[in-house]
Order: C-alpha cells, then sequence, then structure tokens
C-alpha cells in the first residue's frame, strides 16, 4: 500500500503524464485487458509457445549434455561451439528466423527454443561429468549396461541437482528471448502487447505486460521448479 501512495504522489507532483502510467491508470488497463480478454489471449498464445520451446530445449539440451560428456572430440569441438553461441543473444537470430520462416509463430519458437537450449545442455553436460565413475561402474556390475539404461536409471537421475537449476536459468532465457521475439513477430501474444502499446502510447498496457511477464515468471519458478529443485535436493540428501 505505501508503495502504491509513493507512486501516486510520484505522478502527481512529477507530472509524468503519459509517460508513465499512475496506479490508477495501470489497474483500469488491468481490469480492461481482462474484461475484453485482449490480456488473457495474449497470455495464452505466449504460453503456448513458451512450453513448446521449453520442451524443445529440454529435450535438445539434454541430449546434447550427454553426448558432450560422454564423447571428448565432440565436446571439445561442438562444446566449444555452444559455449560461444551462449554469449550471442538469441534475438540476434531473429533476421535468419524471418528469412527461414517468415513472420510467424515458428520464427518466435526457434529463437525461444535457441535461447534456452544452449544453457541446458551446458548444466547437462556438468550434471553427467560430475557422476562419480565409481557409480557408473557399480550400476554396471548391477546389470544397467552401457547404453539407455544407464542413461535413465543412473546418469539422469544423478544429474538431477545440476539438470533443475539449468532448468530454471534456460526458463528465465526462454521468456526473454520469446518477448523479443514477439515484439517483431505477428500474432497474438504478450510482446506484440508491448509492441502494440509502444505504438499507440499506451504506456498503461506497456506497464500491465511487463507486470504480468514478472508475476508468471516469480509464480512459475516459485512454485514449480524451486519445489522440484527443493524434493531433488532432499530426496539426493544434499542439504548441508
Amino acid at each position: 500500500m505505501l508503495l502504491l501512495i509513493i507512486w501516486e504522489l510520484g505522478f502527481r507532483i512529477f507530472d509524468w503524464g503519459w509517460k508513465f502510467p499512475s496506479p490508477l491508470q495501470t489497474f483500469q488497463a488491468f481490469y480492461d485487458g481482462f474484461a475484453h480478454g485482449h490480456l488473457l489471449s495474449a497470455i495464452g498464445a505466449s504460453l503456448r509457445r513458451l512450453l513448446i520451446s521449453f520442451a524443445l530445449s529440454i529435450s535438445i539440451g539434454t541430449i546434447l549434455g550427454y553426448l558432450f560428456a560422454k564423447y571428448r572430440y565432440f565436446d571439445e569441438t561442438f562444446g566449444f561451439l555452444v559455449v560461444a553461441l551462449q554469449t550471442v543473444p538469441s534475438i540476434a537470430w531473429l533476421p535468419f528466423a524471418i528469412i527461414w520462416f517468415g513472420l510467424n509463430d515458428t520464427s518466435v519458437i526457434f529463437i525461444t527454443t535457441i535461447g534456452a537450449t544452449w544453457t541446458m545442455s551446458m548444466a547437462s553436460r556438468t550434471g553427467i561429468m560430475n557422476i562419480s565413475p565409481i557409480h557408473l561402474r557399480a550400476a554396471q556390475m548391477l546389470g544397467t549396461g552401457s547404453g539407455y539404461r544407464l542413461f535413465f536409471q543412473v546418469q539422469l537421475p544423478a544429474a538431477f541437482p545440476h539438470w533443475i537449476t539449468g532448468i530454471r536459468v534456460a526458463w528465465a532465457f526462454a521468456w526473454r528471448a520469446l518477448v523479443a521475439g514477439e515484439l517483431i513477430a505477428k500474432g497474438v501474444g504478450l510482446g506484440q502487447m508491448l509492441q502494440d502499446g509502444r505504438g499507440l502510447g499506451d504506456t498503461a498496457t506497456i506497464l500491465c505486460v511487463v507486470i504480468i511477464i514478472a508475476v508468471i515468471g516469480t509464480i512459475s519458478d516459485h512454485f514449480c521448479f524451486k519445489q522440484l529443485e527443493d524434493r531433488i535436493v532432499l530426496r539426493f540428501q544434499l542439504k548441508k
């Protein structure tokens, strides 16, 4: 409540005008957006793209991480390239995505997937490489072999602490890439609402979208990923 009062006082004292909305203008934008369904449609479209991209990045990143950990030559060649690609903002690939796929959902999903895949692959690699060789040999002696059974029954569960940390970071990276892609691509989405708000000078709607992104990101991290991480840490007795 105190923050809202300070916010309203700042709006009136410094005469922000249309450049930054007041609390009342922001609440009105929230009400109008949900009442007319614009915000719900945008949230649904963005989450659909995000979940598709996130599932792809987890799958691709986990496979790459396993290959990096298992094959030294692959790690020293393509792994080095992945480290370099991590420094490139995913939005830098948007011109290629537009040329290849056009201004559509596929372009947004492409750059969002790229934004999370490299982080996920490095986290998976670290988790698998930190598994004790003694544990792997013991599992093989008990009949897991050295193929997919060893990976799913031993390596992946043992790498979970690093894996879930990679998921949390990849989720944040995916959100950033998604919104950046939606700012340019056509269609319904939170990023497109930001772009429309900028074009109309509607700063209240812009702030609404920013708040929604922050709230969804915080809720998903705290109630989903953090809870899963805590259970894994407790399961493997990693608490200090």
